[in-house]
């Protein structure tokens, strides 16, 4: 079962997506249940131009790099306008463009961002098999840890971490982020949200990202309506809440 800590989801909540689409896949029900969430995503810059459409955008009908990105700006825009949300888009390139960026990076672009924050719940990737998910994970880590390291007294911002929708069901893939969260000296606990009536909200939403939808395998396309899962991450010799 999961725990009984209490996640107030009509305080400020925010939600960082590795790229357009994350967020609304894996937790789409929670956007909505918060209904002014912020979602802040990472890897949403624009590449220039004459950038040509890798495969995986050509695949989807883009003829370069540029039309692919702000193409799913509309629809990451719609689809939160939707779920009552509103999107902040960080100008880091989708590592398919070619660059390459470091956790510290991306956690000091997030602080920025959160600065503004004083309560409520900041939700993150828990970062399974796709490597910008999971240096998003790592950045947010960082921020976590080093947020919890010089508070005094416990933070009124609490963290909790999505199973990354889609690559959840890569068989091992979860289990093997949660040995290594222990390993490092974290513990991992369930949390139960009460987000499960928001699911036909969010499939509605779903539908704006058609330039990733026509790309799902059936098995891919059922899991963004399966229930969404969520884990608190502590220090092992942390309390509970």
């Amino acid at each position: 079962m999961g725990t009984a800590m209490v996640v107030d989801l009509a305080a400020a909540v925010t939600v960082i997506s590795p790229h357009l689409d994350d967020a609304v896949f894996s937790c789409g029900g929670l956007i909505a249940a918060a209904r002014a969430a912020r979602v802040v995503t990472v890897f949403a810059g624009v590449p220039p131009a004459d950038m040509p459409a890798p495969d995986w955008d050509q695949a989807a009908g883009f003829a370069s790099a540029e039309q692919a990105v702000l193409s799913r700006r509309r629809e990451d825009n719609h689809a939160l306008t939707m779920l009552g949300a509103h999107a902040v888009w960080l100008d880091f390139w989708d590592s398919q463009y070619g660059r390459r960026y470091t956790a510290p990076q991306l956690a000091d672009a997030l602080h920025t961002v959160l600065l503004t924050q004083t309560e409520g719940v900041v939700v993150a990737p828990l970062g399974l098999f796709h490597s910008d998910h999971a240096l998003v994970h790592d950045a947010c880590r960082l921020l976590m840890l080093a947020a919890a390291a010089a508070a005094a007294a416990p933070s009124p911002v609490q963290w909790l971490y999505y199973e990354d929708a889609i690559y959840r069901r890569m068989p091992g893939l979860l289990q093997q982020r949660l040995v290594q969260c222990r390993d490092s000296g974290l513990r991992a606990t369930p949390v139960n949200l009460p987000v499960a009536q928001y699911l036909t909200q969010k499939s509605y939403a779903l539908n704006a990202y058609q330039s990733q939808l026509q790309l799902f395998s059936e098995d891919r396309l059922c899991d963004l309506c399966a229930p969404e899962r969520y884990w608190m991450l502590q220090p092992a010799g942390a309390g509970a809440d």
